[in-house]
């Protein structure tokens, strides 16, 4: 199978699926699958740029609204993750992963999914410390603070992925902590020698994400984020680091003896043998001597019927091929082509859950915090028994049944609007227009508005303000009916984004 990798998007899927054809035309191939890694974008209307943190020069709809209302549709199903440039809004409703637009999937801000067999598991958002552990207290409309730590990956999804067996792929937006170790450093800090600071000081990447690559030990591992491309190799066990292009990084001579800055990126020199002081001069050892044997000494030949065989050598260590990409920009390398071997190739592709990850979903469900704090977690060992526990009531509920054990996406989440497209907006001021996509859905699914009240504002006096203004504004729901309403977000994602899950995320549950 042929999987296409991008990149950060900003935005610009015409480039990249045009690009993609060009590659088909050029080398006679279809590319069956195409993965992009965070700063996807998904922006809707005018209304969404209000929800995604960048300057106000870099808020532009981009090419994803046409492919959101139809107007075009993805020729390649295509799987995403979120970066730290998105309409976190959006990506907020589908949580647990879900259609961005028809054939454009998103993968939550944590999940895994199988296609013709093939696992993805990636993870939404960078690393900050101080939001890893407490739990997902933002909601709309966000301030500058919760604008920026909604994509801040949490400690609660970093867990849940830790339980995954493995998987053949995943995707991260940040880098894996001290991936540049595991390449050709000396040019990645010619092309960015803006890295080195953050290389001295250790903190470069996501150490996450390094963990996680540890622990899981996929194939292939694709990040985004820093706008280069990078390759290199992690051999997971007692094995040493290789660059990325396979052969063993050769010894070099010591930077720190040239060049005080420069980082040293190799081990130091040794020795070669045998030139070590001492050694050059040491008498021959006499070959022809007589070797002194044990009279008393058991040799082989008269047991030879009861030597065991030995054990036979330990497998070769697994490694991780690791791949950053650039962003979509004309001569940039934002785009590479991979084979894959599928355990069953179907065409088109076959987008299914992974049944694994919808046990290990099931298991944390009550663990995930909707507010500032965020509870403690159980071990590894309770944690696992839920999972095992989870596992056999997917199977015996939602696999049971299915001719090849495998739930299909398509079956049970189908892609629906949740916000106008530009054509029925208009461009709004940020901060009056965050809320206003939940108007839009709860007119046009029949759900009952939230009262609009008109009053006046009281001037702090009558030297600073003569005249007074009327304003609209959206009456907050109290925090105790929140529950109950039947406008509350998390009763709509049940009930419309994602209607078939109920079996697996209660609707009643805190991750909806």
């Amino acid at each position: 199978m042929k999987i296409a990798v991008e990149g950060c998007c900003h935005g610009e899927l015409d480039s990249i699926y045009s690009e993609i054809a060009s590659l088909e035309q050029q080398n006679g191939y279809k590319v069956d699958l195409l993965l992009i890694c965070g700063d996807f974008q998904a922006i809707r209307n005018h209304r969404d740029l209000a929800c995604m943190a960048v300057p106000d020069k870099y808020k532009r709809l981009g090419d994803f609204p046409k492919y959101y209302t139809g107007e075009a549709k993805a020729p390649i199903l295509t799987l995403v993750i979120g970066g730290n440039h998105e309409a976190s809004n959006y990506l907020w409703e589908l949580y647990h992963g879900g259609w961005l637009a028809p054939n454009i999937y998103f993968l939550g801000h944590a999940g895994c999914v199988q296609v013709n067999g093939v696992r993805i598991a990636g993870a939404s958002g960078i690393f900050k410390p101080g939001d890893f552990h407490l739990g997902h207290y933002e909601r709309p409309p966000y301030n500058h603070g919760t604008m920026r730590s909604i994509y801040h990956i949490r400690e609660y999804n970093i867990r849940r992925l830790s339980l995954l067996s493995s998987s053949t792929i995943f995707l991260s937006h940040d880098w894996p902590q001290g991936i540049e170790h595991h390449g050709n450093l000396r040019d990645l800090l010619r092309r960015k020698p803006y890295f080195r600071d953050d290389i001295n000081k250790g903190v470069l990447g996501s150490p996450p994400m390094m963990g996680l690559m540890r622990a899981l030990q996929p194939a292939w591992w694709f990040s985004a984020h820093l706008h280069c491309r990078f390759e290199a190799t992690v051999v997971h066990g007692d094995g040493a680091a290789v660059n990325g292009d396979g052969p063993p990084r050769p010894i070099v001579q010591s930077a720190e003896k040239t060049n005080p800055d420069e980082i040293n990126i190799d081990d130091d020199d040794e020795p070669a043998s045998g030139a070590a002081g001492g050694q050059q001069n040491a008498p021959p050892v006499d070959s022809t001597a007589e070797t002194k044997v044990n009279p008393d000494e058991i040799t082989l030949d008269e047991e030879e019927d009861e030597v065991e065989a030995p054990p036979p050598p330990p497998p070769p260590p697994s490694t991780t091929r690791f791949l950053a990409l650039d962003k979509c920009l004309p001569k940039r390398k934002f785009l590479e082509v991979i084979d894959v071997d599928a355990p069953s190739p179907t065409n088109p592709p076959v987008l299914s859950f992974d049944p694994e990850w919808l046990a290990i979903t099931r298991a944390f469900n009550h663990h995930m915090s909707l507010v500032r704090l965020q509870a403690s977690y159980p071990d590894e060992g309770p944690a696992r028994d839920a999972v095992r526990q989870e596992f056999d009531w997917v199977k015996e509920h939602l696999l049971s049944g299915k001719e090849d054990g495998l739930l299909r996406v398509e079956d049970v989440q189908q892609f629906v609007m949740t916000a106008p497209g530009p054509a029925q907006d208009e461009p709004r001021a940020p901060r009056e227009s965050q809320s206003e996509n939940e108007s839009w859905r709860n007119a046009h699914f029949g759900l009952p508005q939230r009262p609009t009240i008109r009053t006046r504002r009281r001037p702090h006096s009558a030297q600073c303000c003569k005249s007074r203004t009327r304003s609209t504004f959206h009456q907050p729901v109290p925090l105790g009916q929140r529950h109950n309403s039947a406008v509350s977000s998390r009763a709509f994602r049940a009930q419309f984004i994602i209607p078939h899950l109920s079996v697996v995320y209660p609707p009643n549950s805190a991750v909806l």
